[in-house]
């Protein structure tokens, strides 16, 4: 059951991960312009971990320990991409204050994601 609600969760979050960003970075639907001021490494590293999320999920789905290793290289690009974003406001760049909050979530999201497959991986 609980591997079950994790896949569900990865795999949405991947799939949802992957379209917001790839529409921001391709201009997909006009969602680009409703963006703001979008930092555009933030963009990547979500589009990255997007695919890195869906990746796992199929790790999972077929008991692979390997499983946990991209989404531990998800968490490692997103703390350097959170690093980044403050480099790049400390240097006057443009950007939006939900992007601090929202990389903040995902960080936090991608680490429960990093234990609970651990604990499942090891029943």
């Amino acid at each position: 059951m609980k591997k079950t609600i994790l896949l569900i969760f990865l795999i949405l979050f991947g799939a949802v991960t992957v379209f917001m960003s790839s529409s921001v970075l391709f201009d997909w639907f006009g969602i680009r312009a409703k963006e703001g001021n979008y930092v555009p490494g933030i963009v990547w590293a979500n589009f990255v971990c997007g695919i890195l999320y869906v990746v796992a999920a199929y790790g999972i789905m077929h008991h692979q320990i390997w499983a946990r290793f991209p989404l531990t290289i998800a968490l490692i690009i997103l703390i350097l991409a959170y690093i980044g974003l403050f480099i790049h406001i400390n240097n006057g760049g443009l950007y939006e204050t939900k992007t601090i909050g929202a990389m903040a979530f995902r960080i936090g999201v991608t680490a429960i994601f990093i234990l609970v497959t651990t604990k499942i991986l090891k029943k």
